[in-house]
């Protein structure tokens, strides 16, 4: 797990303040990410997907998944598992203190950025495919990573932890709220 986290924050490193403040259209944290993984050999390209897969279902919480309702202005299934996969690119210390307490998120630039001006992206879909993507362009064979892959961990259902009413502003701002400082009017 060590090497995992060591290999996003070289990319990290690599990005500079880019790391912290992401945008879509030119982030370059993906594709230093991807890089980096494609340049392991193929079986040390699946173990990190394993690793992925284990560090994005810890992700998998009731509560981080209103915060990211709260953020995102809505969250469905998909979005959920883009944003827990940029959470991931922020970091393991900001990883960690947003799985044990979302409204921590609330100090993240690129979530400040987003709930003051609306721009900026905290979710990064092409990082649930950065492993396969780097698998076949290392190989060269876009069908070995599945059969590499086989036998993966079961995802978790559902999310764990406490629910509540994500519609209930007055219950987001009790439960996050200095998220909801940033998101929600007044």
């Amino acid at each position: 797990m060590e090497q995992w986290w060591e290999l996003i924050e070289s990319a990290r490193s690599e990005c500079g303040e880019r790391a912290d403040d992401r945008d879509p259209p030119d982030d370059p944290l993906p594709d230093a990410v991807l890089d980096r993984i494609a340049a392991l050999p193929p079986e040390q390209i699946i173990a990190f997907s394993r690793v992925f897969s284990t560090v994005f279902d810890t992700a998998y919480l009731a509560p981080l998944w209103a915060a990211a309702y709260l953020i995102e202005g809505g969250c469905g299934d998909d979005g959920f598992m883009d944003f827990r996969a940029g959470l991931m690119l922020q970091g393991r210390a900001a990883f960690d203190r947003a799985v044990a307490d979302p409204d921590s998120l609330a100090d993240l630039p690129v979530v400040q950025r987003m709930g003051t001006t609306d721009k900026g992206w905290l979710g990064c879909e092409t990082m649930l495919y950065a492993a396969r993507t780097a698998y076949t362009r290392r190989t060269g064979s876009p069908d070995g990573y599945d059969a590499a892959f086989e036998g993966s961990t079961p995802r978790p259902a559902p999310a764990r932890g406490e629910q509540w009413d994500v519609e209930d502003d007055e219950e987001m701002r009790r439960r996050l709220p200095r998220l909801s400082a940033l998101f929600l009017s007044d």
